[in-house]
């Protein structure tokens, strides 16, 4: 007798010993199914947590049509690390990471006039001043609090030239923690008092947001970018570096397990919910267990250049199965320039102002 139910048509990838037990952790693969096809004429903008900067690389040393809202000064464009110095492509938008969607959806509202941004700059005791929502962008500061302000201004003004022409958004979710100013009700990159500015205690308020505050805010984030162009498209991902620190008074493993839960939820969701959206899981190639942590560095923190290249050739291969698209493997010193680079934090070449928390550490 022939038993027929619905498990005994899926492919092998559907099982877990066919899929993952009999594979070494290099030969998992097939775990994205894109939405649809990126072409290398499309115009794509990348922004979020620091694992963002290593898909717009990508890119880019691929011949993707990757945007730079704000390009680099001529001079200072020829000199790759004073560049990256100051913060310029990085990202599409000089903004620094943008870890929470909140934030994200801050910047975007104040970019299209949709709320004003508060003319907060903090100075230093050196006579130097801070824009706080990009406390690491100069890194030596700005000559006044009007430069700092002309200067935000210059981003925002970028952010809404970029959005109008972007066929692609890719953004990378990385926190549900942050710190809100409790009087005007915006948020921070980072918790002021640590890159830049005094800590407050009467207005500075620690907040981690729930499943359904991140949710119903990237939705809207989507919606209102399709105002701005129709036709524009999203793809997700969730960054698989955990926590520097966490203030929410719950061990830094379960505070990153729960942040990284509801980010990945709230991706997933939105994949199923929204034609317009896709999803792409660098966070499981990167962190699942099957993978053994091979890509992590010792500090089981950082991620290494070969898992930063296993990656980004999954990205691409996952590409071409499903569109035919022909992509060329890129080698691991061509995406992630480590050269003579030896320290941890450069094991990656990424900027993350979070990972400069543990300078607090007594």
């Amino acid at each position: 007798m022939t038993v027929s139910n619905p498990y005994t048509s899926l492919t092998d990838q559907a099982f877990w010993k066919t899929a993952v037990a009999n594979r070494r952790p290099r030969e998992i693969t097939g775990l994205w199914k894109p939405k649809f096809e990126i072409k290398k004429q499309d115009t794509i903008a990348t922004a979020g947590s620091c694992f963002a900067q290593h898909i717009g690389r990508a890119l880019k040393v691929r011949g993707y049509n990757w945007h730079d809202s704000e390009p680099a000064p001529l001079l200072m464009h020829l000199n790759k690390e004073k560049s990256t110095l100051f913060n310029y492509g990085i990202f599409t938008f000089r903004t620094g990471n943008i870890y929470t969607v909140a934030l994200l959806k801050q910047w975007i509202d104040w970019s299209l006039g949709k709320a004003l941004p508060p003319e907060e700059i903090w100075q230093s005791p050196e006579n130097r001043y801070y824009d706080l929502f990009r406390p690491n962008i100069e890194p030596n500061g700005f000559k006044s609090a009007e430069e700092a302000l002309k200067s935000r201004q210059s981003t925002l003004k970028a952010i809404k030239r970029s959005l109008a022409k972007t066929d692609l958004f890719i953004f990378t979710l990385g926190l549900t923690e942050a710190w809100v100013n409790s009087r005007g009700q915006y948020v921070y990159p980072m918790c002021p008092g640590t890159l830049a500015g005094n800590f407050d205690p009467s207005q500075h308020q620690f907040k981690n947001f729930g499943f359904l505050e991140v949710y119903t805010s990237l939705n809207t984030v989507l919606d209102t970018l399709k105002t701005i162009n129709p036709t524009m498209r999203f793809l997700l991902t969730v960054s698989p570096v955990p926590l520097t620190a966490t203030a929410s008074n719950e061990h830094v493993v379960t505070a990153t397990i729960h942040s990284k839960s509801i980010l990945r939820a709230v991706a997933g969701e939105l994949k199923i919910a929204r034609e317009d959206t896709d999803y792409f899981p660098s966070y499981e190639i990167i962190s699942a267990f099957p993978f053994k942590a091979v890509f992590y560095a010792e500090n089981m923190r950082n991620v290494l250049p070969q898992g930063v290249n296993f990656v980004m050739n999954s990205f691409f291969n996952c590409q071409e199965r499903a569109f035919g698209t022909q992509t060329e493997q890129i080698p691991q010193q061509a995406l992630v320039q480590s050269n003579t680079q030896t320290s941890i934090k450069k094991s990656s070449d990424e900027v993350c102002e979070d990972a400069l928390l543990e300078a607090f550490k007594k």
